[in-house]
């Protein structure tokens, strides 16, 4: 069953509009104003000189209306659109299209552009600074309409660093960069109130939502997710669930990552410690493997080239010596035996 455009604009489907080309229509209109302004004037010439009546009234009446209201309307109605831009318009509070594509376009002048990232504010409110502030300095500084189109480049939003507990409940500071645009207009500008801020707001929903899953750092296992050590897979499941939560507002999420990744003030100086600790600790395993394999090459080397008989009690004293040696934190201070071994 085909789908008819009210029920397109019931499930805010985007509309592409057929807009008219804009510089035929403005050269056209131009000719049109000129020729009904000399029609205008023609006729209030033939009225000073007496001439017939009605031919002259018809002259002023139809040169008039065009020339000094509809052209002027007819002008309102042109429309310049930049690359990667859209008109989203409205006649009369009903969703008639969105216009796309570069160009120069003329739509119907009453058709309004909506965005609900921007606002208006008139000239009528507007108010002087001081008394004594001019009104041409105050014209100067009056916000006219702002430009209603919607931008459908790729945007960065970044919001503030939030305190967030991880998986093991340890509070941590993070922070997310968040890549995207626009690709439904009609449920960006109708499903929502402003996108920009529901984008906004549920960035920070879906940070929190995928951070406590997960804990800031893997407790020795190389195999267990971690903030720290499974960046790539924390940021697209975060891209996921923000495009999950943002699908209604017509918005494609192209890139999530992690910025800022710390633990909090209150803890940071203990986990520093504790990693720390977990550094010292793989240093001195990496230190008693290595003394280890140092003396038994020793061992090898004494009993292969028959420098020297030791027994049982004499190797373990030299295993312990050179073990000391090997692991200790300072240089060892030799001391020299002059005298026999024993």
């Amino acid at each position: 069953m085909a789908t008819t455009n009210n029920d397109r604009i019931l499930q805010n489907e985007e509309i592409e509009m057929k807009a008219i080309n804009g510089m035929g229509c403005m050269i056209m209109n131009i000719i049109a104003v000129l020729a009904c302004c000399a029609a205008f004037a023609y006729g209030a010439y033939l009225v000073s000189d007496g001439a017939s009546v009605p031919l002259a009234v018809v002259l002023m009446v139809v040169g008039g209306i065009y020339g000094f209201i509809v052209g002027p309307l007819v002008f309102a109605g042109l429309r310049v659109i930049k690359p990667n831009e859209a008109l989203v318009l409205t006649l009369f509070g009903r969703y008639v299209g969105t216009l796309k594509g570069a160009g120069f376009y003329w739509v119907n002048p009453f058709c309004v552009a909506v965005n609900p990232t921007v606002g208006i504010t008139s000239a009528a409110t507007a108010t002087f600074k001081t008394p004594a502030e001019s009104p041409l300095t105050a014209a100067a500084s009056i916000n006219w309409p702002v430009n209603r189109k919607l931008s459908l480049k790729a945007m960065t939003l970044s919001n503030d660093k939030q305190k967030i507990n991880d998986q093991l409940g340890n509070p941590i500071i993070i922070g997310i960069v968040v890549i995207w645009r626009v690709v439904n207009t009609a449920k960006a500008v109708f499903n929502v109130d402003n996108y920009k801020e529901f984008l906004s707001i549920q960035c920070d929903s879906a940070l929190r939502n995928i951070v406590r899953l997960y804990p800031y750092d893997s407790a020795g296992s190389d195999n267990e997710a971690s903030l720290r050590g499974s960046s790539m897979e924390v940021a697209e499941k975060l891209k996921a669930e923000i495009q999950t939560k943002v699908e209604v507002a017509g918005l494609e999420i192209t890139e999530a990552r992690i910025t800022h990744l710390s633990y909090s003030e209150e803890i940071a100086a203990v986990m520093l410690q504790r990693q720390q600790a977990s550094a010292i600790i793989d240093a001195r395993n990496m230190i008693v493997e290595g003394a280890v394999g140092m003396v038994e090459m020793a061992l090898a080397k004494l009993s292969e080239n028959d420098i020297v008989q030791l027994d049982e009690e004499r190797k373990a004293a030299m295993v312990s010596n050179l073990l000391v040696v090997l692991c200790g934190n300072r240089d060892a201070q030799p001391i020299v035996n002059s005298g026999s071994l024993y």
